[in-house]
Formats: C-alpha cells, sequence, structure tokens
C-alpha cells in the first residue's frame, strides 16, 4: 500500500471516529443573542467590608447584592452572625486562596456564557427558577429565563458546591481551589473527591444543577439498567451544554480513571451481561456500580466508581446518535429505559 493511500485511509478513519453524538451536540450557537455572563464576585466584595461598621457596609452592598441582603439589616442577632462569618480564620483563609485562585474569572464567564447559549439552544422556551426574568430575543420574542451568577464563600459546604434558587445560581468557589488545596484533606474529604474540586470542575457541576433544575429527578426504577440510563441521560445534558469539555471532567473522573474505563468499557459491558445484573434488583450491587467511591469493588483498584454511571452514558449517547429525529428534551423525558438500551446499538468494542 503506498503511503499517500494509507494517509487518506487514516484520514477517513479519524473522521469518522469523530462523528455521531459529539456532531449532533456539536450544535451552532452563534446566532443566540445571550450576552457574556458575568460572574458577580460576592465572595470577594462582602470579605472587604469594614467589620467594625458592618450595617453600613452591608446596607452599600445591599443594592448589588439583595439575593444575601433583602433582610433587615438593623437585627443585632443577623449582624452578630455576619461577622462571625467574617472574622472567622477558617473562612478567611477559604476567602485569601480563592481570592487568588480566581483572580481572573473571564474563561469561567466565557465557558458559562457558551453552555447557557447551548441551553437555549436546546430549551429556548424554559422557564427556570420560580421568579422568570424574561431575556429578550432578537425582534422582541422573549427567550427563555437565564439566571444571575453569584460567586461566595461557603465556608466548607462541600455537599452543594453549587445551588440554584430563584433564578440565581450560586458558586461556592472555595470548593474548587484544586487538590493541592491542604485543608480539604484536613477537613477529611478522601482523595476521590478532592481530585474533581478543581477550577475545571466548576461548569459542569453547572450543567448538573441546571439538569436538575430544568429536568427534576424522579425515582428512575428499580434495575441497574434503568439507574444508568438514567445517569446517562444527566450525563447527556451536561454533553449538550458543554460539548467542548473532556469527557473526564464531565464525569468527575481523574486521567488514569479515565483511561482505565475507555480500554475496559467492553469488559465491563460483558461481566454485566455474563452475570445477568442488567435486570438485578440487587441494591447492593446497583450501589457498586452507581454510588461513588475510589474504585468499584467487582473490579481492580485501578477502576473508577461509578461505572455503571459511565455505561448508562454511552447507552444513551448512542440512542442519542442512532435516532436523529429525538430531540434532547425528548431524550430527557424518555422513561423507557428498555427502549433506549435497544434503539442503542450500544456494543462497545465493536
Amino acid at each position: 500500500m503506498n503511503v499517500f493511500r494509507l494517509v487518506v485511509i487514516t484520514a477517513l478513519l479519524l473522521l469518522a471516529g469523530c462523528s455521531g453524538v459529539k456532531g449532533r451536540l456539536d450544535a451552532d450557537v452563534s446566532g443566540i443573542d445571550l450576552p457574556r455572563m458575568t460572574l458577580h464576585r460576592y465572595d470577594l466584595d462582602l470579605f472587604r467590608v469594614d467589620t467594625n461598621n458592618l450595617r453600613r457596609g452591608l446596607e452599600s452592598l445591599r443594592p448589588a447584592y439583595r439575593f444575601f441582603l433583602d433582610t433587615d439589616l438593623s437585627d443585632s442577632s443577623k449582624l452578630a452572625g455576619m461577622r462571625q462569618y467574617l472574622e472567622s480564620s477558617r473562612n478567611r483563609t477559604f476567602h485569601d486562596a480563592v481570592a487568588i485562585r480566581f483572580r481572573d474569572i473571564r474563561a469561567i464567564e466565557e465557558e458559562l456564557t457558551q453552555a447557557f447559549r447551548h441551553y437555549l439552544f436546546y430549551y429556548p422556551a424554559s422557564r427556570i427558577g420560580p421568579h422568570p426574568r424574561p431575556l429578550p430575543k432578537k425582534g422582541g420574542e422573549i427567550a427563555s429565563d437565564i439566571p444571575h451568577l453569584y460567586a461566595y464563600i461557603s465556608g466548607g459546604d462541600y455537599q452543594f458546591p453549587v445551588q440554584f434558587a430563584d433564578s440565581v445560581m450560586l458558586i461556592g468557589l472555595d470548593n474548587f481551589l484544586g487538590s493541592d488545596f491542604k485543608p480539604y484533606s484536613a477537613d477529611g474529604l478522601p482523595a476521590y473527591r478532592i481530585s474533581r474540586m478543581t477550577p475545571d470542575h466548576v461548569a459542569p457541576e453547572c450543567m448538573k444543577v441546571l439538569c436538575k433544575v430544568t429536568c427534576p429527578e424522579q425515582l428512575p426504577g428499580n434495575t441497574l439498567l434503568e439507574r444508568m440510563v438514567d445517569a446517562g441521560k444527566r450525563l447527556l445534558f451536561v454533553d449538550a451544554m458543554i460539548p467542548g469539555t473532556e469527557d473526564r471532567l464531565k464525569i468527575g473522573y481523574s486521567e488514569s480513571q479515565y483511561e482505565w474505563i475507555v480500554k475496559n468499557e467492553k469488559h465491563v459491558w460483558a461481566a454485566v451481561i455474563d452475570n445477568r445484573m442488567l435486570y438485578t434488583t440487587d441494591g447492593k450491587l446497583i450501589r457498586s456500580f452507581m454510588a461513588d467511591g475510589p474504585f468499584t469493588p467487582e473490579f481492580s483498584q485501578d477502576s473508577p466508581s461509578r461505572l455503571g454511571e459511565w455505561i448508562g452514558w454511552q447507552i444513551v449517547r448512542n440512542y442519542f446518535e442512532n435516532q436523529p429525529g429525538v430531540t434532547l428534551q425528548e431524550v430527557m423525558e424518555e422513561k423507557d429505559a428498555q427502549k433506549i438500551l435497544t434503539m442503542s446499538g450500544y456494543k462497545p468494542g465493536k
């Protein structure tokens, strides 16, 4: 085979490998009329307040941060609580680290702007939050409700690094200070969680919360298949919002964990099928495939946890790829996990 023909065949194979679901999710959002979003720095502005003149300082901030400060600032108990929060050495440590690590947040703002443009592309009529604020589109048409973005210091609220309330998305930047931030391990957080507490995970975590708001969680069913497909649909949503982000960041795997599942996906699927796990309702077995942790006990310690989440994601991706007439919203609303599996044609390694 001559060199030119080999190069052509290689190029065609590469193009084939880039087609499919990635192509479907590579939406053109250049026409979405959404101005660049701003991440308002309540985290920094609040800690600039002089605690010796606390009430006046908070009143000066209130016009810009009513979500946080729309309260009776003459209440001595509330002022005392705020003073305690601001003077906490722990909170100060987190704030100082955030001020350094997130001195420049333009990349995060751009990533979230693009994500919400994708959101408007897929959900043009969506009204998120209980008090929607209409966003005008070209021609005066109402597009959707897009939240204000606020950064704050959570003080170690590790369970909810991103929250959504009243058309406001709250991002606790102190949850994304990097795997080398020593207070995380001092607080007893396991290494597998600390590994994904990095700035790269801000946008994926925001989109996971947006998915919960847009598509409220329901009981996914009792079988492993149903649990996997439900988790897979939620990762497809994240796929659609941030298609250019690495898969390992979307699911929260380290590089070595990602490499392991890419290499061993066909073996994991074979084990599920050969051991007749797909329709099991055994809670312990389902947890071993779906629960967070350092690894999956049924496989090696090099394996990541949540293997069922990964498998479900690939099933739903294949379904979306093979059903070009099905929209993202329809995928998210589809409750028949068996239908999704059957029509996905999912066969890893082939």
